[in-house]
């Protein structure tokens, strides 16, 4: 074979090859070399290592968008609908014990819970008042509007001629609503307003509870669907009940009780995910949203207005002897500002105290039963029975 050395091709020298020089290793050299990027050495590594991440993020995208897509498809948009066919309701509980009475007691509950009927059922006392009725919140959110005229139509097809609202907790910030349009937009007599553990205004509402509060309010902002899904309602019952099943010890990280939590988690799908009767996410955040903006002063002083010859309605705070015994209601707090509205209008109050703790009729049925014979009964009956004028001697508060 002849030595190779330079030739002439088309003007150009380079030197002769053979097959024996084809070294693969430096086809690979030279692709790393010329590839996108490479040029900008350190700056390269930079710039490939932002495009996995970008292509990585794609991915991880992409994967939750189809979570996403099943969360809402499967979860959100059913419980919607089925939401969207909730409405308010008045259930019947007790008959009046006096056949020739014409009041009705309409009972609203609190935070948390849809319809008063087990509430009201708890409380056989209030039929020396009149009849009964127990409120069934639209699952879906709350109109005050629509419930007082629910109330107003349902005593009309029942020859009721005067009201006597009582509500539970956040469910006596609903009542002065009702109560209010009963007083002011209706033929109908409003008789008494019975408040129970009512927080006047958020700053009633103890700390703790109010921050959990806020923070479920958040949670709703933040999260698409969130009034809707159960899926989130389940993680939110669960967590909310983890002293059940997290065990503290030497470490910094708490245990897991495993069968406890099983046991809370079944307890959670049974009573608060698929149990129809419980409020829904929406609800709850509307309850709260009622306290937050609460109207409760406004309409303490628009019930002190005499109105077209009514009577004045009486209004009635129960609430614990000890006010440590209420956890989630500061009653000291809602009791100043009653007594200052009642200064301020002139209103006719009752404070009747009990030994209980925050609204809790179903707990303490006897001790209800008593407070309303004995103090609640007399003291709205009196009052209806009394002339209203311009100068009617109010009440004095009562213990």
């Amino acid at each position: 074979m002849k030595n190779p050395e330079f030739r002439p091709t088309g003007g150009m020298t380079r030197p002769e090859t053979t097959v024996s020089d084809y070294d693969d290793e430096r086809r690979k050299q030279r692709l790393h070399e010329t590839r996108t990027g490479h040029s900008l050495d350190e700056r390269g590594i930079v710039v490939r290592t932002a495009g996995r991440i970008a292509l990585s993020g794609l991915a991880v995208g992409a994967a939750a968008s189809v979570v996403g897509a099943q969360y809402w498809v499967h979860d959100v948009l059913p419980e919607r609908e089925r939401l969207a066919q909730t409405q308010p309701e008045i259930h019947e509980i007790y008959h009046a014990t006096d056949p020739a009475n014409t009041t009705a007691v309409v009972d609203l509950v609190g935070l948390g819970n849809l319809d008063a009927s087990q509430t009201a059922s708890s409380l056989p006392s209030l039929a020396e008042i009149g009849d009964v009725w127990a409120v069934q919140y639209d699952n879906s959110g709350i109109d005050t509007t629509v419930i007082a005229q629910i109330v107003e139509e349902k005593a009309e097809a029942n020859n009721i001629d005067s009201i006597a609202i009582v509500g539970h907790s956040m469910g006596g910030i609903i009542g002065l609503e009702v109560a209010n349009y009963i007083y002011e937009e209706t033929d109908l007599d409003l008789m008494a307003v019975v408040l129970d553990c009512t927080p006047i205004n958020l700053d009633a509402v103890r700390p703790e509870e109010r921050s959990r509060g806020q923070e479920m309010m958040r949670w709703m902002g933040w999260i698409p669907g969130a009034r809707e899904s159960r899926s989130l309602r389940t993680v939110v019952e669960v967590g909310a009940r983890k002293d059940r099943f997290l065990t503290a010890d030497s470490s910094l990280v708490p245990s897991v009780d495993f069968g406890a939590l099983a046991d809370v988690v079944d307890e959670v799908l049974r009573e608060k995910i698929f149990n129809e009767g419980v409020a829904s996410n929406g609800l709850i955040e509307m309850q709260f949203a009622a306290i937050a903006t609460s109207g409760a002063r406004d309409n303490l002083r628009a019930l002190a207005q005499i109105k077209d010859g009514k009577i004045l309605p009486v209004i009635v705070f129960m609430r614990p002897t000890d006010a440590s015994a209420d956890q989630v209601v500061d009653n000291d707090y809602t009791q100043s500002h009653l007594l200052e509205s009642r200064v301020e209008n002139e209103t006719a109050l009752m404070v009747a105290r009990m030994d209980t703790g925050h609204a809790n009729p179903n707990q303490e049925p006897q001790k209800y039963d008593a407070a309303i014979e004995a103090k609640v009964v007399p003291f709205t009956q009196k009052h209806s029975e009394s002339p209203v004028s311009d100068d009617t001697d109010k009440l004095a508060e009562g213990n």
